[in-house]
């Protein structure tokens, strides 16, 4: 499999280490990173433990690529479970039908072992960690990020949050 984008490393590294302890409130991170902050209280220790990530991460979610790296981020991601046998999965995430869950195994088949490999480096997160909270976080999120039922444009992308 393909090294991972940039962009698909820092959606999936946001959604794993920020995301995971308000997933409901996903957008409001996206704003923080763009913003350089972390106004997430519940998730400072994680923030903490993943050894600068965030801060990594805020600059490709800056104000003026925010919606690049989103809108990548999130074409890639669908295109990795398409590559892997998954596409019908990922359209339901993206699609306004209920989202079809996975199990770990196939998320991890998925996103692959490079790139899980590069965000347990990154974040400091265990692999079976990363995976339990993408697994948990992952369909809400692209769900979110997909409101009329297909990928955002840059420009669409970069009006949410």
């Amino acid at each position: 499999m393909s090294r991972s984008s940039p962009s698909l490393l820092a959606l999936l590294g946001l959604v794993a280490v920020a995301g995971y302890q308000n997933r409901g409130r996903i957008s409001d991170m996206l704003s923080d990173a763009r913003l350089g902050s972390s106004s997430d209280t519940a998730g400072r220790a994680d923030t903490e433990r993943s050894g600068g990530f965030l801060s990594e991460v805020s600059g490709l979610f800056s104000a003026g690529s925010a919606g690049s790296t989103l809108s990548a981020g999130l074409s890639d991601l669908v295109n990795r479970f398409k590559e892997t046998g998954r596409a019908d999965t990922a359209e339901t995430w993206v699609s306004s039908q209920p989202n079809r869950p996975m199990d770990v195994s196939e998320l991890e088949s998925a996103i692959g072992q490079e790139t899980l490999d590069e965000l347990s480096q990154k974040t400091g997160l265990s692999r079976y960690e990363l995976l339990l909270r993408l697994n948990a976080a992952l369909p809400k999120v692209v769900d979110r990020f997909t409101p009329d039922g297909r990928l955002p444009n840059e420009t669409e992308a970069s009006t949410y949050g």
